[in-house]
């Protein structure tokens, strides 16, 4: 029984001479509750909104962005603890893709994981990500694609120098060990001419 035949019901059984059937009819279907969402957020529309895709970065770095449908994800039953959950529902999530033609990354960090992940993409070209770290699909499958974005930017990050003072300290460590090293040579030396006969000397 739908929405409007409980409301028609309601209006047959009225006993209230006062109102018409039709003016019943239009106050039941027209009745909003002081929780719903017209009332709660009078000015906002009340649409599902999918915002497009953010901007390339400036500095032509990742901005963080993965395209759900450039990715291939399946789920399946997750081990370890959890009792008969973890028997019934598919939370293990293993997020796949082509790295090669994922335009999504810059060019410059794919070519850097192209070299650092060439032992971990299987014959296809496919790299995985899995996650079953809860007993729940959709956070699951946000730490998989927060482990994507952790190892994107990975390579992304300029390695750093060491600075002067650390080049000034390397460079006496080096002096005191090179000075160590030629005084136990010295001392090695003196102990070894100490140990020999003297020439010329008849006992």
């Amino acid at each position: 029984m739908n929405k409007v035949t409980c409301a028609f019901i309601s209006v047959l059984r009225h006993t209230n001479k006062s109102y018409s059937s039709a003016a019943l009819l239009g106050r039941q279907l027209s009745y909003k509750s002081d929780l719903s969402l017209e009332k709660i957020y009078p000015n906002a529309r009340l649409q599902l909104y999918t915002p497009p895709p953010p901007a390339a970065s400036s500095d032509g770095k990742f901005n963080g962005y993965i395209p759900m449908d450039k990715l291939d994800i399946t789920y399946s039953r997750s081990s370890g603890p959890g009792g008969q959950h973890v028997n019934t529902v598919n939370t293990k999530v293993d997020v796949r893709f082509k790295l090669a033609e994922a335009q999504w990354i810059p060019e410059k960090t794919r070519q850097k994981l192209l070299q650092v992940l060439a032992n971990k993409l299987n014959k296809e070209g496919y790299f995985f990500i899995k996650s079953d770290l809860t007993r729940s699909q959709q956070l699951n499958l946000a730490d998989a694609l927060e482990k994507l974005r952790t190892l994107i930017r990975a390579q992304e990050v300029e390695p750093v120098g060491p600075s002067e003072q650390t080049l000034e300290k390397l460079r006496r460590r080096h002096e005191q060990a090179a000075r160590q090293r030629l005084q136990l040579k010295r001392e090695r030396g003196q102990i070894k001419a100490d140990r020999q006969t003297p020439s010329g000397v008849d006992f």
